[in-house]
């Protein structure tokens, strides 16, 4: 992604605390903690550590997240990603040496979530 399609720039160095609601693509390569929603595009820089709620369309990773991850279109999980947390996602991007600690929940948002107890229900 361009450098000139980012919509806000969170920059290395700096701390926030709160919600983040954005449209476009938002970039973070500080710290953040606290909840970030939107339909675009999030990119965590590699020096970046985000704690927290993430419900974004795409999410490209390549540095911390401690928290539950909700992408509506996908996940990128780039070499330097490290993830400590549930990711829900249609599709997921995973470069060797991306650390994943967590649970897994792919298809589309919808069907996973109406088709879940069908599908795992236990015999016993």
């Amino acid at each position: 992604m361009a450098r000139d399609e980012i919509n806000a720039f969170l920059g290395a160095g700096t701390n926030y605390h709160g919600k983040l609601h954005f449209q476009g693509a938002v970039r973070i390569d500080g710290n953040f903690q606290g909840e970030v929603v939107s339909e675009g595009t999030l990119v965590i820089g590699q020096d970046a550590v985000v704690d927290g709620q993430v419900k974004v369309g795409q999410l490209v990773l390549s540095g911390r997240i401690k928290g539950e991850v909700e992408a509506k279109n996908k996940v990128v999980l780039h070499k330097t990603a490290n993830l400590q947390g549930n990711i829900r996602t249609p599709v997921l991007v995973v470069e060797e040496g991306a650390v994943l600690e967590g649970q897994l929940v792919m298809g589309s948002l919808d069907t996973a979530t109406s088709a879940k107890p069908e599908k795992n229900s236990d015999p016993s």
